[in-house]
């Protein structure tokens, strides 16, 4: 072939480099990650076998098969058997861990019984990022995503979906056994194959029929309603798009605005967001080391007793108001028309009458003021407003933190861009990583494992295109 780049013959007898040093260049990141590794103390992060037995067959070092892993998540090569193949062929990986090439049990295991040791793994580096001073804004955003988990939709259950699963199955047997009865008012309508075949499908469905049934006690005891059969801590979780929801978990992360790093990282099963402000913003401060600290967050996070709880704690909350006004909806005036006066503790409502504080009542824990003025029977714009006799407006008594919030909002339009930027990036990159897959393992604790190693991952490969492969070394080594 003329006029091609050609290879070498492959008889040829070549002379390799004699050391594997020699294949892996001064660039390469394999080297943060043999770094960053040996500088750890892996007994004091609690490790297991760190230490060495006195007596039976050695063990790997810890070292060795956390590297592994690293390089692993650092690669979208998650699985422990694809991991045992690649310490086999990968000349990375060959001189990462001293052409030692463990078997993919002992590389699940690891992981398995690690977990807690490997999250603390996550926390060291961004200690490292705190010292080399990577979050001097003091700004995070907030956010959640679904992941799926090892369960098949069909594998989780609740009450609806048992019945209309059994009232499914109910049906089948119901066909199959108008088919039966069809081949016996006329046997040559159907073979008898196709008979024998029906009686089987009937046994079979009614069998699972049976094993359904006993799964309504279990979904009654569950706290939550549903259960899954595979992963007992997955649940199915409602997404944006209609029909569309998973068995996963909810990830909740917090981003740092400079540069991107997730600062913090929880593996929930909730369906939802409203709980993990305050918990998440209160990790986000201890991650970055700083007095205060500002949060963004969407809709999804707005809650009273959360935007409370961060003022409470010196955190600034930044969380838009949910749009969920019934009157809205009905083409009445919602709260946002009602002016609220803090001097005199009233409304002014949008015909200028005053709406005083009558009573308080308590409702899911909140302590509310209601409101309403005394001129709602005779005013000219009443249908506009309400179709009761009084118009009733009511305020929580910690709503002056909710106010003081959305005028912060209103100061500053481009939040919402900001957040979107900054949180929503990571996510994706993640998942690209992951594949159709997202976790492999089962049970919230190893899932959680299983993140933290996808989040150390992520973050090494932000902080070597931010610093630098040289200078980021130097960091794990100061």
């Amino acid at each position: 072939m003329k006029r091609f780049i050609e290879g070498e013959d492959r008889s040829q007898s070549v002379l390799f480099p004699e050391r594997l040093d020699d294949y892996i260049g001064e660039d390469n990141p394999v080297r943060v990650v043999d770094v960053f590794v040996d500088e750890l103390d892996l007994a004091t992060l609690g490790f297991e076998g760190a230490a060495p037995e006195a007596t039976g067959r050695p063990a790997y070092h810890p070292a060795t098969l956390l590297k592994l892993y690293i390089y692993g998540y650092l690669n979208r090569i998650q699985s422990s058997r694809r991991l045992e193949r690649e310490t086999q062929r990968n000349v990375e990986l060959m001189w990462l861990t001293g052409r030692l090439a463990p078997d993919f049990k002992t590389i699940a295991d690891f992981r398995k019984d690690n977990g807690a040791a490997i999250k603390k793994v996550c926390s060291h580096f961004i200690g490292l990022c705190r010292e080399t001073k990577l979050f001097s804004e003091a700004v995070v955003a907030i956010d959640g995503s679904k992941f799926k988990a090892v369960n098949n939709t069909d594998r989780n259950f609740s009450e609806r979906k048992l019945k209309a699963r059994l009232a499914q199955l109910e049906e089948s047997v119901g066909r199959y056994l108008e088919e039966l009865d069809r081949a016996d008012r006329d046997p040559t309508r159907v073979t008898d194959a196709r008979v024998s075949h029906i009686k089987n499908k009937i046994t079979i469905i009614r069998a699972r029929m049976k094993d359904l049934a006993l799964l309504e006690p279990q979904i009654e005891a569950s706290t939550d309603g549903q259960i899954s059969l595979t992963d007992p801590d997955a649940r199915c979780i409602a997404t944006s798009g209609k029909g569309t929801a998973i068995v996963g978990y909810n990830v909740q992360t917090a981003v740092d605005l400079k540069n991107h790093l997730i600062v913090a990282h929880e593996v929930t099963n909730l369906g939802h967001d409203r709980t993990q402000l305050a918990s998440m913003a209160i990790k986000a401060r201890e991650a970055i080391g700083s007095t205060e600290l500002t949060v963004l967050a969407d809709r999804g996070y707005f809650s009273g007793k959360e935007i409370l709880a961060c003022e409470q704690s010196g955190i600034t909350a930044l969380v838009p108001k949910t749009m969920t006004s019934n009157n809205r909806a009905k083409g009445l005036f919602d709260k946002r028309d009602f002016h609220y006066v803090p001097e005199t503790d009233e409304y002014e409502c949008p015909a200028k009458q005053r709406a005083i504080r009558r009573f308080e009542t308590v409702e899911k824990g909140l302590v509310l003021h209601k409101y309403w003025p005394s001129a709602c029977p005779r005013c000219p714009i009443k249908s506009r407003c309400t179709t009761g006799e009084y118009r009733r407006i009511t305020r929580w008594e910690s709503e002056a933190v909710i106010d003081s919030m959305q005028e912060r909002l209103d100061r500053m339009p481009e939040i919402a861009r900001l957040r979107r930027q900054t949180v929503e990036h990571p996510y994706a990159t993640l998942k690209s990583w992951m594949g159709a897959t997202h976790f492999l393992t089962r049970t919230i604790s190893k899932v959680g494992t299983e993140m933290s190693l996808h989040v150390l991952a992520y973050n090494l490969k932000r902080v070597m295109q931010i610093l630098g492969l040289q200078q980021t070394i130097q960091m794990m080594k100061a």
